[in-house]
């Protein structure tokens, strides 16, 4: 096995340019566990580890463009009031020493279903930035996930950064597990509610071949939610959200979990979600009033 090193992104794009078939390693996390195993023997690990321009992030126009490098940890310490959904699902992922080396853009390169990022990075309508030597170019988080463990890069493309709007309302996540976290989800689930546009982002993970928006119950929300006069919202409201997300996923019968229990826990997770999102709004609107 071949062992690259690259110091700047350049070379990190020239060696992938050169060896497409290389395996991108970031923190490590997903791909040293497959190597330990022998899940997967590539010919090249690409390790991206010193590439400098990767590990930061920046805020403009009220969007983050969070770097692929940067870790767990500091997404939840740097970043946790901008991107307090991201925050929270970074929170259940592994243990301490997991966090302080996995990072948003390794979760992205892995294409779990069972990515904990990734129901968050949907329903914010987050954007991939992946570059090659032939330039660099945005994927919408709706067009990354093709198939289990399958993304739209192009085999000479690296994951960049991820782009995300600030937080202006309201975000939750939770994911259903043996444990709160050091875990792989049985379901997975977020809401992000967007004032602005009247509507709020709903997306599941570890419940479908793919993670995937709640199509059905976002354009339900927006039809529902009382935006113009704020109050708690119905009992029947939150039901049949919980109902729409449940109907959303495909999943199956595994080791974690059959296929009717991640349904019915999707349906709790969107019901409860939403209801600490609505009332965290409603609390947000009377503090301004």
């Amino acid at each position: 096995m071949e062992f690259l090193r690259p110091a700047n992104l350049a070379e990190a794009l020239a060696a992938k340019a050169e060896r497409p078939d290389a395996v991108p390693l970031a923190g490590g996390t997903d791909v040293m566990v497959e190597l330990n195993f022998d899940h997967r023997r590539p010919e090249a690990l690409l390790d991206l580890t010193r590439v400098a321009e990767l590990a930061g992030w920046t805020v403009e126009d009220g969007v983050v463009r969070l770097g692929a490098g940067v870790s767990y940890t500091r997404l939840i310490t740097e970043l946790g009031e901008k991107l307090p959904a991201l925050a929270m699902a970074s929170r259940t992922v592994g243990s301490p020493q997991i966090r302080n080396r996995g990072t948003v853009g390794g979760n992205l390169g892995a294409a779990s279903p069972a990515g904990d990022t990734h129901p968050v990075l949907l329903a914010t309508g987050a954007r991939v930035e992946v570059a090659s030597t032939r330039g660099t170019r945005m994927i919408d988080a709706d067009d990354f996930y093709v198939g289990v463990k399958k993304h739209s890069l192009a085999p000479d493309e690296l994951i960049v950064a991820v782009h995300l709007p600030v937080a202006s309302a309201p975000q939750q996540f939770a994911k259903v597990g043996t444990r709160n976290a050091m875990v792989i989800a049985v379901c997975s689930f977020a809401v992000a509610l967007d004032p602005e546009h009247r509507c709020a982002g709903a997306a599941i993970g570890s419940a479908a071949p793919t993670p995937r928006r709640a199509a059905e119950a976002e354009e339900f929300l927006a039809a529902e939610l009382p935006w113009d006069a704020p109050a708690p919202l119905r009992d029947s409201v939150k039901r049949r959200f919980g109902e729409l997300v449940a109907s959303a996923a495909a999943p199956i019968d595994d080791v974690r979990g059959t296929a009717e229990y991640r349904k019915h826990a999707l349906a709790v997770l969107a019901r409860r979600t939403l209801g600490w999102a609505w009332q965290d709004y409603l609390g947000s609107e009377r503090t301004c009033a």
